[in-house]
């Protein structure tokens, strides 16, 4: 396996929100993207261990270690969370971020061993990945980038890592689709953090969400327009019937307050209406749309719920549109700033 290619800068534009999920104390986060093929994956470490939700909405998943989420099921708190490409191929790169996490003493203590418990949720980018997809080297290589990165260093965005090949906007066929990506931002309320990191690659189209306008998304049949799915569909335009599990957006909501397991997976369940607000349509038939809520506890503030449910749906939103926005095109998939003019950009 390669070694990851830096992040900082690939497919990089101006302008968004501001803030990152490692902004969230104790939690680190960091891209491995393959050099050969447009693929790769993304994890978030908590090796100290950080109470864990998850919802998934979309019909068409691929994930691992879920199960252990529910709140009636033993284990509390988990020391990683992984986003990869490769569809159900990529949940080979989990291994690799156990290896890591072994490798430095972090796991959950199991007689004589020590566990490292690592959900995951992998998107379908086999499009463009010419057969090449994140391995369990790729894995420990995107732990490897998290653990050495400055923490003062923003956190790549675009077509980096889990976000490499992502693409949005799939309804009316991939030849009409536009380049998605990986997103992420923070906001701090109350002397609370609450930050999300999402990878993009939606069947549907990606939106402003204060005005509903398209961003990045299903192209017009000469590819020079945006074609507006949602109003397209009422209109009675009949869409393509894409392969199920081709599509998908996977993200990480997180905060440093105190959470139980119960209030850690009604967070995951509220910050999808940040996916509802920014993805149209979203979570359909064809998409495995997940979202993990992590919980560090570091700033000793119990959790007030209603005001985390309105940050969390906020930072997944914002993370979304960030994705699109830091988005670089390649040959027959354009990206945002290919099509939307800088006046009608959010965060100008």
């Amino acid at each position: 396996m390669p070694h990851p290619v830096p992040g900082a800068g690939l497919g990089d534009h101006s302008g968004g929100h501001p803030g990152c999920l490692n902004d969230v104390a104790g939690l680190r986060a960091g891209h491995f993207t393959d050099p050969r093929a447009p693929t790769g994956c993304s994890v978030v470490l908590c090796p100290e261990g950080a109470v864990a939700g998850v919802d998934v909405r979309g019909a068409a998943p691929g994930t691992r270690e879920t199960d252990l989420l529910k709140t009636d099921n033993l284990v509390e708190r988990v020391h990683a969370v992984l986003l990869s490409g490769g569809s159900a191929f990529g949940l080979d790169a989990a291994g690799g971020v156990m290896r890591w996490l072994a490798e430095h003493g972090h796991g959950l203590p199991v007689g004589p061993a020590r566990v490292p418990i690592v959900p995951a949720a992998v998107l379908f980018d086999l499009w463009l990945g010419h057969g090449i997809r994140p391995d369990a080297a790729a894995g420990h290589a995107a732990c490897v980038a998290a653990a050495s990165a400055d923490p003062a260093a923003p956190l790549a965005q675009g077509c980096v890592g889990a976000g490499a090949g992502a693409t949005v906007g799939k309804l009316f066929g991939i030849g009409r689709a536009m380049k998605g990506g990986i997103g992420t931002a923070s906001l701090t309320v109350g002397g609370v953090t609450v930050g999300a990191l999402v990878a993009v690659n939606a069947i549907g189209d990606v939106v402003d969400p204060s005005t509903g306008q398209p961003l990045a998304g299903a192209r017009t049949e000469d590819g020079r327009r945006l074609q507006h799915t949602v109003r397209s569909i009422v209109e009675g335009q009949v869409p393509v019937t894409p392969p199920a599990g081709t599509a998908t957006t996977i993200g990480v909501v997180a905060t440093d307050a105190v959470l139980t397991k119960a209030q850690a997976n009604r967070l995951a369940t509220v910050a999808h209406d940040g996916l509802a607000r920014s993805i149209r349509p979203v979570h359909t038939m064809s998409d495995g749309d997940t979202l993990f809520a992590l919980a560090t506890g570091r700033s000793a503030i119990p959790a007030a719920m209603n005001v985390l449910g309105t940050l969390a749906a906020e930072v997944v939103a914002r993370a979304v549109v960030n994705a699109v926005l830091h988005a670089a095109g390649l040959p027959g998939l354009p990206a945002m700033h290919d099509l939307v003019p800088a006046h009608a950009r959010p965060g100008r």
